[in-house]
Order: structure tokens, then sequence, then C-alpha cells
């Protein structure tokens, strides 16, 4: 059980929506507020200096942009262990698969209800991938599939040939992994221990050099481990 609180960057160039945010978070025994930013840059220079935990992180904002201060954040090793939850207006948008490129654990739709986000902030601080309901695997798989509208080289030939790293059980967790799948879920598919799974998952990610599961998700993708569904 983590013992102290969880510390929350909000970072968002809306500055009654960040007061909005901070009265929120700072209400939960669990987590507080350690710093607000307006822009992109101001978030990384914050992320190093309070040692945030999370970020919540808008997408759209001016000079530095979320997602290049997420990239930023994901690129410092001395910020390994930051956690971003980016913020969205609209929950297609072609950022959203860009982001998770970049480095975050998730995104979520700026008209979330409150237990939502605050469940999100949990989430992302146990190092869990964190995908809105609105946003579905189908639609993550669908933008990946494209490589992105911005048209970005996915690296699916890098990756496959990490995957060539991993033994046969590692490959069937993170399958099941890209689908959505909690470790208990897993444990109960594959007739394991939930802990065996956690050993798996790890192995993975370390292996293809992932911060977390939601970057599993997207290299189950882009490698073609896992191919989308066309319902």
């Amino acid at each position: 059980m983590r013992m102290t609180p969880i510390k929350v960057l909000l970072a968002d160039d809306q500055a009654l929506l960040r007061s909005a945010f901070r009265v929120l978070v700072d209400s939960e025994p669990d987590m507080q507020v350690v710093g607000e930013a307006a822009d992109g840059a101001e978030a990384v220079a914050l992320a190093r200096s309070t040692r945030a935990d999370v970020v919540l992180m808008d997408i759209r904002m001016p000079g530095t942009d979320g997602l290049a201060a997420t990239r930023m954040i994901s690129a410092d090793p001395d910020l390994a262990g930051v956690r971003i939850v980016m913020l969205t207006t609209f929950e297609v948008d072609e950022y959203v698969v860009r982001s998770l490129r970049a480095g975050a654990s998730g995104f979520l739709g700026k008209g979330a209800e409150p237990d939502e986000l605050l469940n999100a902030i949990r989430v992302a601080a146990a190092g869990e991938a964190l995908l809105s309901p609105v946003a579905t695997k189908g639609l993550i798989a669908s933008f990946l599939a494209q490589g992105g509208s911005a048209g970005e080289d996915p690296g699916g030939t890098e990756y496959a040939e990490r995957l060539a790293a991993l033994t046969g059980r590692e490959r069937e967790v993170l399958v099941q992994v890209a689908g959505g799948h909690s470790n208990d879920q897993i444990a109960e598919r594959l007739v394991v221990s939930p802990l065996t799974v956690k050993t798996h998952v790890n192995r993975a990610m370390a292996k293809l050099g992932a911060r977390d599961r939601a970057q599993l998700v997207v290299i189950a993708y882009e490698s073609g481990l896992v191919r989308p569904r066309v319902e």
C-alpha cells in the first residue's frame, strides 16, 4: 500500500480548469497537487523540480504543447517514474496515439466525471495503462494500423526484432495485455497466478523498452503481433 500521497502536476493553459482540478485532487487524502503549468515547457521544468508522480497534461497548449512535453519527460532518465495522463477535448484526436507513442500512460477526455479523473490518477500512479472508456481499443488499433494521421513511421520493424527476445509465454501475455485485459483476467485465461502474469509483463516491458502497459499495447500493434479488428 502506498504510504505517501500521489504527487500530481497539472498542465493546462486554462487557469480556471487547473483550479477546478486542484480543488478536486486536493480533496483526496491519497493525493496532492504539487504544481501547475500553463504550457509544456513549464510542465517539464516542474516535473523535474517537484518529482511529480503523475502529470495531467493537456494536449493542446501554446508554445511547447503537451505532446512535445511528454516526449521530453519520457526521454529523461531522471523522470522515468513520472506517469503522464493526456487530457483532450476530442477523444478521437490524432494526437491520442501520438501521445501514447511519446510515452503517455493513457488519456482522458476533459468531460470525464470527477471519479473517472481521480481513478485515472491512481491507475497511472500504479503503472497501469489508462484508456478512456470512450476510446475503444478498436479506435486505437485503427490509428496505429494507419501509422497515425501525422504519417509517422511506426517503427514496426524495430519492434519486430525486439519481439524475438521474448519467450513464447511472454508473447502470449503481451497479446492479452494488448487486448486490454488485467493481470487477474490474463491469469484466469492462461491458468496461471496473477503474480506469474505480472512477472511476464515486467520482463516483456524490460526487453521491449516499454515504460508501462500502455506502451506494450502500442508495441503489440505496431510490431504486427496483434492485428486490429475490423468491425
